[in-house]
């Protein structure tokens, strides 16, 4: 149209209105069918460039950011501009699709994979299954130590007194609560809490260890056993159900003989009274106040 514009204003002023109208017709007629060609010689797109571009929109959710795959956890993509990226985690972890905005991997524990369980093959070590996690000892019969692998070294570690290795979330907790194989709290704790009244087992009675005088059962509702214990010095007494101090206890009045003297049970009972701190004295030296001087009569 602009160049018809052009043209229309091209036309000599001496031209009659009747010429000026028909150099107009013929102006658009022609661009008419210039438009018409070149309609007709535009090339249609490609089936590839279609494919192309439906690859694009279905791979890439949104132009930019991080994606999971939809089998498997340790797979992911990171879209930039539209261009797609395959990605995996390190052997042992996956990916944490929390937020599109940030590329992280994690452990399985913290992820729900179960929507998309695949894995990448492993790369076993030694005691590492996999380069990176954490990993329950090979020993079934040891329930407390494992494995803590980074980049397939591993460090062992071992739980707290009464708590088992949980390879559902990868901490040591109650054998109760981690519900593992061989590591029951009675095949743990070789103790069973003794049968009471239903009103009594709901206080969660405790028990002394009959082999330790520093331990005890809590019988959770009366019937499953966490073993607990008393600070260095004390034993459990099983009359008050409660700690009380080696000496108190008759029949535990000599169990820490042999590791720990009379003066240190004494200082563990009755611990010294740490002196007040003393006002400090300053060091500096004080200057000589001038003296007044008297006028001179």
């Amino acid at each position: 149209m602009v160049l018809l514009y052009t043209l229309v204003l091209a036309i000599p002023p001496l031209v009659t209105n009747m010429s000026r109208v028909l150099h107009i017709v013929v102006l658009l007629i022609l661009g008419a069918a210039a438009i018409s060609a070149a309609k007709n010689n535009r090339k249609p797109p490609t089936r590839q460039a279609a494919d192309d571009d439906e690859n694009l929109s279905s791979d890439c959710p949104e132009p930019t950011g991080y994606f999971a795959d939809s089998e498997q956890c340790d797979k992911y993509y990171h879209c930039e501009e539209g261009h797609l990226t395959e990605k995996l985690c390190p052997d042992g972890m996956v990916f944490n699709d929390f937020s599109t905005e940030y590329e992280k991997c994690d452990l399985p524990f913290n992820i729900d994979c179960s929507q998309r369980s695949k894995l990448q093959e492993p790369q076993p070590t030694q005691h590492c299954p996999r380069k990176h996690g954490y990993f329950a000892h090979e020993d079934t019969n040891i329930c407390d130590k494992f494995y803590y692998c980074v980049d397939g070294q591993f460090n062992m570690i071992t739980c707290p007194n009464g708590l088992v290795y949980n390879d559902k979330v990868g901490i040591c907790s109650w054998p109760d609560e981690a519900k593992k194989t061989g590591c029951s709290s009675s095949e743990v704790f070789k103790f069973d809490c003794p049968k009471v009244n239903e009103s009594f087992a709901m206080t969660h009675p405790r028990f002394a260890d009959p082999d330790d005088c520093q331990f005890f059962y809590v019988c959770v509702n009366g019937d499953t056993p966490r073993r607990s214990g008393c600070r260095l010095g004390q034993v459990f007494d099983d009359e008050s159900k409660k700690c009380e101090w080696a000496r108190q206890v008759p029949e535990c009045a000599d169990w820490y003989k042999g590791r720990l003297t009379d003066e240190e049970l004494m200082k563990l009972e009755f611990p010294p009274t740490p002196r007040p701190k003393g006002t400090k004295v300053s060091k500096r030296k004080q200057r000589p106040r001038p003296q007044p001087v008297e006028d001179d009569e």
